[in-house]
């Protein structure tokens, strides 16, 4: 979720962690990389042997809540973010927990208002809830908007794994870069097809513990070189004046703390919330009330797992500037894990962490947009028969793997223009916005719409949104960051109020 910040540089940094990286062993990195995606294949084969569209889509319903919450930790976070939240710390401080403080107000709203929504109405792709409220265009216009977030979103993270694992290894090797992204979606593909979201739940689980150990090892390599003991990290922290977490000062700044706090509600809101690739983990859960516990504790887990993050990252620009690093933002993690000596541990768990936070995200992207795809656009449920639906749901996984593998070469060959690609991703989280709108005004208001009108507000919300942005930075100096959001949902559900119609709708349990 805080891959909107920051994407700007986060090229020059990978190039940077390219060169710095070439000195370790590509024989080591590949071995890694096959051992790695053998796992999770073998994985696959266990939880995957009847591989019906109930798998595929829901698990049956038979996930524990506990994997559930454990493994989302992963898909929550991605490749970016891995490397991103400990470069953060030396020119925001601890300033992005206040974010994390208002995730867990958004958490909250998703596990008391829209998860009981989602399981009364026995949702598959959470879209579906557009249709009933509002009418098939506002329904198709939500999903696509899921898809072109999702599908430019996940191609860019891969696009940087990709890029590392092209120069790391198949450089060297005369393998080709759009040789290396198909082999990359093929193997998600392979781990995916037969199961989808019932084996995700599983190999998120291991995706997250591998993301979790690289942070643990780093920082006992990092705090041991600095010379503080275990039991003086804790304090360690919290006497640096780098820990500083609640910025109160200038209100037309980014990191204000009603900004911050407000925004990270929403986030989660809409990034969680509204959003398929996340919510279908939830609706794995048994029951509505395993769904709530799970993301009751997914919410103490993930605020723990951030602050570990800026803990890391903290001990790392201490490390830098006592050893004269250079290395900063998205550099220094990458830099000093693999660089500087520390030991081959460290170096190892960081590209394997790297791996599984950026993977983690991506299969339960694959696994979403074919749901979607099947569910909303295609409308196989009310279309097809079983067997049927069960055709067509895997040649949506294998198009949808193809499309992947076309915009990631896109990005590498046609656009090629980083800071452009890097624009394009941002743009992307623009699309959450109309969605906030959407179901604010469908969970808020008894309003009926003029349905055929609601594209045309979707999307010229996100379009207002930024020229707003934009001559507020440039004429007033205040920056809405990731407060960009709220003003997006505003500017929707005005949309909306403008083109609403006589009468209310019907109670949902009628």
């Amino acid at each position: 979720m805080c891959q909107l910040k920051g994407v700007s540089w986060v090229f020059c940094s990978f190039e940077v962690y390219y060169l710095n990286c070439e000195k370790m062993n590509a024989s080591t990195i590949l071995i890694l990389i096959a051992g790695y995606f053998g796992v999770l294949i073998l994985i696959s084969f266990l939880t995957g042997r009847r591989g019906n569209n109930a798998d595929f889509f829901k698990a049956s319903r038979e996930s524990p809540w506990y994997l559930v919450a454990f493994g989302m930790i992963g898909a929550s976070l991605s490749g970016v973010t891995f490397i991103s939240v400990p470069g953060w710390v030396e020119e925001s401080q601890f300033g992005y927990f206040q974010v994390i403080l208002g995730y867990t107000v958004g958490y909250a709203v998703i596990g008391t208002v829209l998860l009981p929504l989602y399981y009364k109405m026995n949702l598959t792709s959470i879209y579906t809830y557009l249709d009933s409220r509002f009418g098939n265009a506002s329904y198709k216009t939500g999903a696509s908007f899921f898809l072109l977030s999702r599908v430019v979103g996940a191609s860019f993270r891969l696009f940087l794994v990709a890029n590392v694992l092209q120069f790391l290894v198949f450089d060297g090797m005369g393998v080709p870069f759009w040789l290396t992204v198909t082999m990359t979606i093929l193997l998600i593909w392979l781990y995916t097809f037969r199961s989808g979201i019932k084996t995700i739940v599983w190999t998120d689980t291991l995706q997250t513990l591998f993301m979790l150990i690289a942070v643990g090892v780093a920082i006992h390599y990092v705090s041991t070189d600095l010379g503080i003991s275990a039991k003086n990290i804790f304090s360690f922290v919290a006497d640096s004046d780098l820990s500083k977490m609640f910025f109160f000062d200038d209100w037309k700044s980014g990191n204000h703390f009603v900004k911050q706090f407000v925004s990270g509600a929403f986030i989660a809101i809409v990034m969680t919330g509204l959003d398929q690739d996340m919510m279908q983990k939830n609706l794995t859960c048994r029951s509505l009330k395993d769904a709530q516990k799970n993301m009751f504790w997914f919410t103490i887990v993930l605020t723990v797992v951030n602050f570990v993050f800026l803990a890391l990252g903290l001990l790392l620009t201490v490390y830098a500037e006592q050893n004269g690093i250079t290395a900063v933002k998205d550099d220094l993690f990458p830099y000093i894990a693999t660089q500087e000596g520390l030991g081959l541990a460290i170096g190892v768990c960081f590209i394997l962490g790297l791996i599984a936070a950026a993977y983690s995200s991506a299969d339960s992207a694959l696994t979403a947009l074919t749901t979607s795809f099947s569910i909303d656009i295609l409308e196989i449920e009310k279309k097809y028969t079983e067997a049927k639906q069960e055709i067509i749901r895997k040649r949506i996984h294998i198009a949808m793997s193809l499309l992947l593998i076309l915009v990631i070469i896109c990005f590498k060959y046609i656009i090629a223009d980083e800071s452009v690609i890097a624009k394009l991703f941002v743009f992307a989280g623009y699309t959450y916005g109309p969605l906030l709108g959407l179901y604010s005004f469908g969970l808020f208001t008894k309003w009926k719409v003029r349905d055929l009108l609601v594209p045309v507000v979707v999307i010229a919300s996100p379009l207002l949104a930024y020229a707003i942005s934009v001559l507020c930075l440039q004429y007033f100096g205040f920056e809405f960051d990731f407060f960009i959001l709220i003003l997006n949902g505003a500017l929707t559900f005005v949309g909306l109020l403008a083109i609403k119609k006589s009468g209310s709708i019907e109670p949902l349990s009628n």
